[in-house]
C-alpha cells in the first residue's frame, strides 16, 4: 500500500483540483453577471473547497477554542501554504497573501477567484491594503493574515509586522490569534515547513509520499481592538501565540545562545528530504 500511497493521493488531489477549478469558472461567470451577494457566497465555497483539500492531503488536524461566530481579524504564525487550507476551512475566511501566490500555476487562479488580497512586499499599498480590509470587516467577514509577512521553519517566531492591524483598529473588528504548528511522532515536523526557496511542486510531492501529520491549531483568546495601538495589538497577538508555541517557539527575536537559534532553511530541507526517503523506504 505504501507504493501506491502517492499515485493514490495525486488521484485524489486532482480530483478536488478539478473541482476547484469548477468552481472557480462559477465564480467568474458571476462575477460578469454582476452577483449582489458573491462576497459572501465567495467564501462559503471557498470553505467547502478547503475543507475538500484537507480531505485529499496527509494531515490530522487537532483543533481547540472555539471559532468566532462575529467577524474578526485573524492573525496566525505561518509555515506553510498548508496553512491557508487548513485555517479556510475553519471559517469562511477571506485572505491577505504576498503577489507571488497569484503567480502559483492554478493555485493562485483559484486564490483570487476565492477573494484573496494580494500585496506586494516592499511595497506602499499599505493605505490602500487596509482600507480594503476595514471596508470587509465593516461587511461582517472574516479576514485572515499572517503578520510576520514570511514563513519560517516553526522553530521560532518572527517580528509581527503592525501596519496592517488598523484594519482591525478602524473597523472595531476584535483580533483572534491562532497558534498552528505540525508534528511528526511527537517531535516538530521538518517536512512540513515551505521556505525559501522551495518549489510548490516539489514540496506538494514530498509532502504526498510521507505519512500523516499531525497539525494542532488553538485559537487563543481574542483580543479587543479597541482603544489599542496596532504596535500593542501586534505585540500582544505574538507573546499570545509564542506562549501556545513555547513547546517548540522561543518567546525571542533574536538571540546570541545558538540553543535558542532558529535551524537554518537548508537544515529544515535537508531533515524534510531524509525524512521522505525514510517513509518511503518503509
Amino acid at each position: 500500500m505504501q507504493r501506491l500511497r502517492l499515485p493514490l493521493r495525486l488521484l485524489h488531489l486532482s480530483a478536488v483540483l478539478l473541482l476547484g477549478v469548477l468552481l472557480g469558472g462559477l465564480v467568474a461567470l458571476l462575477e460578469r453577471l454582476g452577483h449582489t451577494r458573491l462576497s459572501a457566497l465567495r467564501q462559503q465555497l471557498s470553505r467547502w473547497f478547503m475543507a475538500c483539500l484537507c480531505r485529499a492531503l496527509p494531515v490530522q488536524v487537532r483543533i481547540s477554542g472555539q471559532a468566532p461566530q462575529q467577524p474578526m481579524l485573524w492573525v496566525s504564525n505561518h509555515v506553510s501554504w498548508l496553512d491557508i487550507p487548513l485555517l479556510g476551512r475553519l471559517a469562511p475566511l477571506a485572505f491577505l497573501a504576498k503577489s507571488e501566490v497569484r503567480q502559483w500555476p492554478l493555485l493562485g487562479w483559484l486564490a483570487s477567484k476565492a477573494g484573496t488580497l494580494f500585496i506586494r512586499r516592499g511595497g506602499n499599498e499599505t493605505a490602500v491594503i487596509n482600507r480594503q480590509l476595514s471596508a470587509h470587516l465593516q461587511q461582517q467577514q472574516h479576514l485572515l493574515l499572517f503578520p510576520e509577512g514570511s514563513t519560517t521553519d516553526g522553530s521560532y517566531l518572527r517580528t509581527f509586522h503592525p501596519r496592517l492591524l488598523a484594519s482591525a483598529i478602524d473597523s472595531g473588528a476584535p483580533i483572534q490569534p491562532v497558534a498552528i504548528r505540525y508534528r511528526r511522532n511527537g517531535q516538530a515536523c521538518r517536512l512540513s515547513p515551505f521556505v525559501d526557496d522551495d518549489e510548490l511542486l516539489s514540496h506538494l510531492v514530498r509532502l504526498l509520499a510521507s505519512a500523516t501529520v499531525e497539525v494542532d491549531i488553538q485559537l487563543l483568546e481574542p483580543l479587543c481592538s479597541e482603544n489599542a495601538s496596532r504596535d500593542e495589538l501586534a505585540r500582544r497577538s505574538r507573546e499570545l501565540i509564542a506562549r501556545a508555541l513555547s513547546a517548540d517557539v522561543p518567546e525571542v527575536e533574536h538571540s546570541t545562545d545558538p540553543s535558542v537559534q532558529p535551524r537554518s532553511q537548508a537544515d529544515s530541507r535537508q531533515a524534510g528530504l531524509a525524512l521522505q526517503a525514510q517513509h518511503t523506504n518503509q
